[in-house]
Formats: structure tokens, C-alpha cells, sequence
């Protein structure tokens, strides 16, 4: 009598694998933050200090004051393709918010970006990050990855994988509150 198939088992043990490298990086990713510069959700988001695709200089905190989305994306990623219309309709929906979308490109060059923004018609600045500083900054696992940002700075949400509607208005409703102060 032959034995059991080894595909079956080899599958169920890439997906067990597969299935603790996510729990492992979403845990990481939540957990309270410690002096050793991580980042968590709750704490100020590491600066984002660079050079737009456009050439101008950049500064995550030069947007205090307004809620944040900071997409880590490159256009050879289909889900990252997939999300931009999404991004891009986010930011017309929630302007009287103030709202600001942030692109990392992240392991792509930077001529099809900006060839992939204009097809797009896309309006907000994206960060060139050819050292990968911001992403380690950022402790960022794959590709889309989003944070939202609140008007103080403070990091209260992060979406691995793509955003889609639902998820995009749970996680933005964290962040869209008047400024402190106010």
C-alpha cells in the first residue's frame, strides 16, 4: 500500500509557515514600543526626511496638524498597483480633512514610478528611498504597507498588504480628529 502524498503535507507546511511569519511580523509591528527605537502604534512615527521623485525636499513633519497616510509601494507590485485608484480616491473624498497620502517607493527605481504616477494622475509627493533608511525606519515587511499618521504625529494604525475601502475608513477614522489643542 503506498504512502500518504508528500504534496498535501508540503503545502500544509508552507502555509503553517507562511501563516507564523505574518502573526510573528503583525505582533512585532503592534506590540508596545521599547527604548530601542522601534516603532509601535501610539508613538510619534519615525521622521521621513528625503528627496520627492520631483527632486524637492521633504519632511514628514512639516504635515503636523493633518492626518497621514504613509504608503510604502513600488509600481512592480500588483497589489500596490491595485490600491493606488483606492489612494487616489481617498485623498479627493477626505480633502476638507486635510488629508495627505505619502508614497515610500520602496525597491523600485524611480523613472517607472513617476512614469506609473502620471498614468495615474496622482497628487501626492512620494519619497525616494534608495538607502532603504525609511523602510528600516519604519520596520517594513512587504510591499503595500500603509501607516496612519494622526494631526499630532502619532502612529495609530499600520496595514500590511493592500488597503482596500473598508479598511482604509476604519484606520482613517483614527487618525481624522481635530488636531490637540483644538
Amino acid at each position: 500500500m503506498p504512502g500518504p502524498t508528500r504534496g498535501p503535507i508540503l503545502a500544509g507546511l508552507v502555509i503553517a509557515v507562511v501563516t507564523a511569519v505574518v502573526v510573528i511580523a503583525i505582533v512585532a509591528l503592534t506590540r508596545p514600543s521599547t527604548d530601542d527605537g522601534r516603532i509601535a502604534t501610539g508613538q510619534p512615527a519615525p521622521e521621513i526626511a528625503g528627496t520627492t521623485l520631483d527632486g524637492e525636499p521633504f519632511s514628514l513633519a512639516d504635515l503636523r496638524g493633518r492626518p497621514v497616510v504613509v504608503n510604502f509601494w513600488g509600481p512592480t507590485c500588483v497589489p500596490c498597483r491595485t490600491e493606488f485608484p483606492l489612494l487616489k480616491s481617498k485623498v479627493e473624498d477626505h480633502a476638507d480633512d486635510g488629508l495627505v497620502v505619502i508614497g515610500v517607493l520602496m525597491a523600485d527605481p524611480p523613472d517607472p514610478a513617476r512614469a506609473f504616477i502620471a498614468e495615474q494622475g496622482a497628487t501626492w509627493d512620494t519619497v525616494d528611498d534608495p538607502s532603504g533608511a525609511i523602510k528600516s525606519a519604519y520596520r517594513v515587511v512587504a510591499r503595500p504597507q500603509s501607516y496612519f499618521i494622526d494631526r499630532d504625529g502619532i502612529l495609530r494604525s499600520i496595514q500590511i498588504g493592500e488597503v482596500r475601502d473598508a479598511d482604509f475608513e476604519r484606520q482613517y477614522g483614527l487618525i481624522a480628529g481635530a488636531p490637540s489643542g483644538s
